[in-house]
C-alpha cells in the first residue's frame, strides 16, 4: 500500500479516506467519488493487464492552477507525464491512466484529447532519470 499511496494521495493529492484496514486504501478526489486500491489477490504482480481493471480515469479540477499543482507534485517525484496545457495525464504504477483536466469539457473529450496524441499539439514531458 506504500505505492499506492505515494502515487494517489501525495501525487495525485487524493484524500485517503480508509487505510486502517490492512492491504487496503480508499481515497478521493474532493470527498465524492473514491478509488480503492488493494493488495488481496494482486500483492507484488507488477501492472495489471490491458484486459483487466479500470484503463483511464478522467478527474476535472477548477483551473489550470490546479493543473500546475499537480506538475510541481510530479516533478518533484520525477514521474512522468503528458501536458496539452488543458489536461495532464500520468500513468499509476499498474498502468492505469489517470488524466486531470481543467473543467467546461466532458469526460470523453479529455479522454480523446490522448488517444489522438499528434492532433493535439500535447507534450510528453519525461523526468525520470
Amino acid at each position: 500500500m506504500p505505492t499506492a499511496r505515494k502515487s494517489h494521495v501525495d501525487a495525485l493529492d487524493f484524500e485517503p479516506t480508509l487505510a486502517a484496514m490492512p492491504g487496503v486504501l480508499f481515497a478521493s478526489a474532493g470527498g465524492y467519488h473514491h478509488v480503492a486500491m488493494n493488495t488481496w489477490n494482486s500483492r507484488g504482480v507488477g501492472p495489471r493487464a490491458a484486459s483487466l481493471g479500470l484503463g483511464d480515469v478522467a478527474i476535472t479540477v477548477p483551473g489550470r492552477e490546479d493543473l500546475d499543482a499537480l506538475v510541481a507534485r510530479l516533478s518533484a517525484r520525477t514521474m512522468d507525464f503528458a501536458d496539452n496545457g488543458r489536461s495532464v495525464r500520468v500513468s499509476d504504477p499498474w498502468g492505469t491512466q489517470v488524466t486531470l483536466g481543467i473543467g467546461g469539457s466532458s469526460i470523453d473529450q479529455t479522454l480523446t484529447r490522448y488517444s489522438r496524441l499528434s492532433d493535439t499539439g500535447m507534450t510528453a514531458r519525461s523526468l525520470g532519470g
